[in-house]
């Protein structure tokens, strides 16, 4: 609830400038606006962020345009704390945590290192699956660490996991699903079996937040971090669950916000927009757009197995159990880095590397697991497609994609990048049910 000052005579206009502003760029990004539409745009790059719901910003409005610091005693304090205790209570209902087990953090890197930092006073060994986010293996670098090998298509093997463990070991890290080709782990039956050895474990869920059930009590993991922007969530904001009666250092000291486990002003906005989101995904909202999501990737998969995308185009990661809206796709032949203009002037908006880097030319670690080559003339585009107006424009954005890759030949001219006879491209498309303009 918005403190009081507002609601008596303060309340924004319900069509502010800066919600125009931020509608106008959403629609943009996903096709929904004049210039989306005219020049055919269509924003590939939701596995890195997506565009904040509409019911994220209108409530986020009231206290960007307020002041009021949650651990302060006077009624805009206590508006403030009751709203961030409020946006707790949405955040633990998706992640199946109790609300006191949620620790807000500034996002998924600062709660995954933060897991990292944590844990690592029990012990000097960390456990690290070859295709984790980079946050988690160089947070993991810094101790003794261990990497477990991965199959072709993305999966860990719960034994290797096992025989990797040491007695120093304090914790093993492993994604809910991966952040670029889509794989689920065997996360259940890894948790179990590190509990029955007495070792931590920490879940990744950046990538399936918002887009699958989550049970973190059930589970019975340790710690799991989330980050708000991947479920359409404000960005600068994330969470992470402690299991209930696990005491341990915090990383960031100096105060004694979020029960003295992570000091700072906390980021009232953010939280609680994110815990609107929650509220919205906890929902049966969640389970219609996963639904809708998978129906739309399987058709993507049944594309390439019909060769309809291309010859030498497949599917990377696994093709049924992966997170409903990411598939990955590998086109041979085509460039990537500064060669890749093709892709750029047919309207798609693409990243070249990992999901985690910020070059075009950075070589994939998680295509170098999966036995792929991952140097940087075979980089990674990262590309995640929201949910098009009809399914008509999803035919045309296929349509778009193959073009672009029978058009753009790895020998074209001016290009940087050497002339491999076949140079694989790898991307990622994400299809999720978005929210109603």
């Amino acid at each position: 609830m918005p403190p009081a000052s507002l609601r008596s005579g303060g309340e924004p206009n319900p069509e502010p400038s800066s919600s125009r502003f931020c509608r106008s760029a959403g629609e943009v990004t996903s096709n929904g606006g004049a210039e989306g539409r005219r020049r055919g745009r269509h924003y590939l790059d939701h596995a890195s962020t997506s565009p904040c719901r509409p019911e994220a910003i209108e409530v986020m409005l009231p206290w960007l345009a307020s002041a009021g610091d949650p651990g302060r005693v006077h009624a805009e304090g206590h508006a403030a704390r009751v709203a961030v205790e409020v946006a707790r209570e949405q955040v633990a209902a998706l992640l199946g945590a109790r609300p006191r087990e949620v620790v807000f953090t500034s996002g998924g890197t600062e709660a995954a290192v933060t897991a990292t930092w944590m844990a690592t006073e029990r012990g000097d060994h960390v456990v690290v699956p070859a295709v984790e986010h980079s946050c988690v293996r160089e947070a993991s670098a810094r101790h003794r660490m261990s990497v477990v090998g991965v199959d072709g298509r993305g999966r860990v093997d719960p034994d290797a996991v096992m025989a990797a463990l040491q007695p120093s070991t304090a914790l093993v890290h492993l994604q809910w699903g991966n952040h670029e080709v889509g794989t689920l782990q065997p996360v259940a039956e890894v948790v179990a079996r590190c509990r029955e050895r007495g070792v931590l474990t920490h879940v990744d869920a950046c990538a399936a937040a918002g887009h699958v059930h989550l049970d973190f009590r059930a589970l019975g993991a340790d710690l799991l971090s989330v980050s708000a922007h991947k479920l359409g969530g404000p960005p600068g904001v994330g969470a992470l669950c402690v299991r209930r009666g696990l005491r341990l250092r915090p990383l960031l000291v100096g105060g004694d916000q979020e029960r003295a486990r992570r000091a700072g002003h906390e980021n009232v906005p953010a939280i609680v927009g994110f815990g609107r989101v929650a509220e919205h995904l906890s929902g049966p909202a969640l389970a219609t757009e996963a639904a809708l999501s998978r129906r739309r990737t399987e058709r993507v998969v049944a594309a390439v197995d019909e060769g309809r995308l291309g010859a030498g185009t497949e599917v990377l990661g696994d093709s049924d159990a992966r997170l409903p809206h990411l598939v990955c796709l590998g086109l041979a032949g085509v460039e990537g880095g500064p060669g890749g203009g093709g892709r750029r002037r047919a309207g798609v908006a693409v990243h070249n590397g990992g999901t985690g880097s910020t070059g075009g030319l950075e070589p994939s670690p998680v295509r170098g697991a999966q036995g792929l080559d991952p140097t940087p003339t075979q980089p990674a585009n990262n590309c995640a497609l929201a949910k098009p107006p009809t399914n008509q424009g999803t035919t045309r954005s296929r349509h778009r994609r193959a073009r672009t890759a029978s058009s753009t030949p790895s020998s074209a001219s001016g290009s940087q990048v050497p002339n491999w006879p076949k140079i694989r491209q790898h991307w990622v498309f994400q299809w999720r049910n978005g929210p109603k303009a």
